[in-house]
């Protein structure tokens, strides 16, 4: 059982601690999502009910028939450590403490809970996910103690995409944005409070996730004394897989706002921001960037060099790609000779065939194949940038199966950017469903790739 986290994940049986029938509480969605999703065993606990939606409801988790793997608690703060204690006692392996009203509210009250829940933590070995966090959405097992309804938060579909995140309303806008631009989840984690398992915990877990292919991680703090064995575990998991992080609270006046959001000690952004490139993982500094680091990370194969080749129909939009593409540091290198020549015997003589290669608004899609299969195989050739608009009138976007052919082919990676309205964001559509990572400036691009090219220098060869 790696570090203790996998029953949070992949539990037999769940208890749920303020399980009800009534509407709108947060008690009655958790238990919907379980009975709708999980396919272990799912014990409502309530002292008020003898039977919640056809379940048996217990009173207490000390008359459980069993001891479950998981017990997600969904009570006022102040009852919490009994019921956590008690878990403890009857061995129950992981908690998840869903409520609010410890550390995060500034007062003493809440700080002595939370340190309350620590004591239980270390004396008896159990593991407490939370308090004031979501806990947990699991796309595989069916785990889901997020307390917002389906009507609200639409669920992604299963993915590769492991998000870690202390917010859990920021947890909650990034699933339903991902769902709606149909991106997949393997698994979401909201730790809130971090009174046991931490970004350190989860991290370590997730690098032998089979699920997971990207790690996202949303950060605010570290645990004091956690730093150094965060950049440790970091180092390890990006030889396998790659880590985004997005830092929160980089400024005086955002480490403030996080303290009151999850009781987060910020620290300095500098220290952080060194932290994050000794270990190896990718740094996105806008909302923008770190969706796109994550899906280019997922879909392409890593770069042996950094030169890019540009096919487009717009040479302004090549001369744009051209220049940020320089400014991120890579090569644009010119098209070689016997590569000119090639494209000479068969091109119009108003076509440019210098790199950035522009076929006009003439193009078809089997203008863009025979350039391609010009450069593909070329040792000197590390990745392809394809540019559609809308305004080519013969473009049918048949060229979308040749390019994932070929990328899968050759590993290289070949991205795209669609610029325009509903026609061509079908065809961006299309690019994205056969894993050609689409962009819809040069900027954003140019930072995505390079984010792909610093990973590659990152990840041992052959793995």
């Amino acid at each position: 059982m790696r570090n203790g986290l996998e029953k949070f994940f992949n539990p037999t049986s769940v208890a749920i601690v303020g399980a009800t029938p009534v509407e709108g509480k947060l008690g009655r969605i958790v238990l919907e999502n379980f009975i709708k999703r999980f396919r272990g065993r799912v014990y409502p606990v309530n002292p008020r009910y003898d039977e919640i939606f056809g379940l048996k409801c217990y009173k207490s988790v000390s008359e459980l028939p069993e001891t479950p793997d998981l017990v997600v608690v969904i009570v006022p703060a102040p009852s919490v450590p009994s019921i956590v204690r008690e878990a403890a006692v009857k061995g129950v392996p992981a908690v998840i403490v869903i409520s609010g009203g410890f550390a995060e509210t500034g007062t003493f009250e809440g700080e002595k809970l939370e340190k309350e829940l620590k004591e239980i933590s270390k004396a008896y070995g159990i593991r407490i996910m939370g308090p004031n966090g979501l806990g947990v959405f699991d796309n595989y097992s069916g785990v889901d103690t997020f307390f917002v309804p389906e009507e609200r938060l639409k669920r992604p579909p299963r993915g590769h995409i492991a998000l870690v995140s202390q917010s859990g309303a920021f947890t909650c806008m990034l699933m339903d944005w991902m769902a709606y631009h149909g991106i997949g989840l393997a698994k979401a984690i909201s730790y809130g409070n971090k009174v046991d398992v931490d970004d350190v915990d989860v991290l370590e877990y997730l690098a032998g996730d089979e699920n997971t292919k990207v790690i996202l991680m949303y950060i605010e703090d570290l645990k004091p004394g956690r730093g150094r064995l965060f950049i440790d575990i970091a180092k390890k998991v990006v030889k396998k897989k790659p880590i985004v992080v997005y830092k929160a609270g980089k400024t005086k006046r955002g480490g403030v706002a996080a303290l009151s959001h999850t009781a987060a000690m910020t620290g300095e952004y500098t220290v952080y921001k060194a932290a994050f490139k000794q270990a190896g993982i990718i740094e996105a500094e806008t909302f923008d960037e770190m969706m796109d680091f994550v899906r280019i990370l997922l879909h392409q194969p890593l770069m042996r060099g950094n030169n890019v080749f540009i096919i487009t129909t717009s040479g302004g939009v090549g001369v744009m790609l051209t220049d940020a593409l320089i400014d991120a540091g890579f090569e644009v290198p010119r098209t070689p000779n016997d590569v000119r020549e090639a494209l000479r015997k068969v091109f119009p003589p108003h076509w440019i065939v210098e790199n950035p290669i522009d076929l006009t608004g003439d193009a078809v899609d089997e203008d863009y194949i025979h350039v391609l299969d010009l450069l593909i195989d070329k040792p000197y050739v590390n990745a392809v940038v394809v540019v559609v608009g809308p305004y080519l009138p013969r473009f049918k976007g048949i060229v979308v199966d040749y390019l994932a052919k070929i990328r899968a082919e050759y590993r290289k990676p070949i991205v795209a950017i669609t610029i325009g309205g509903e026609r061509i964001m079908k065809i961006a559509e299309k690019f994205e469903e056969n894993g050609i990572t689409v962009f819809e400036s040069p900027e954003r691009l140019a930072r995505a790739l390079k984010a792909l090219y610093t990973y590659s220098m990152i990840k041992p060869r052959g793995e």
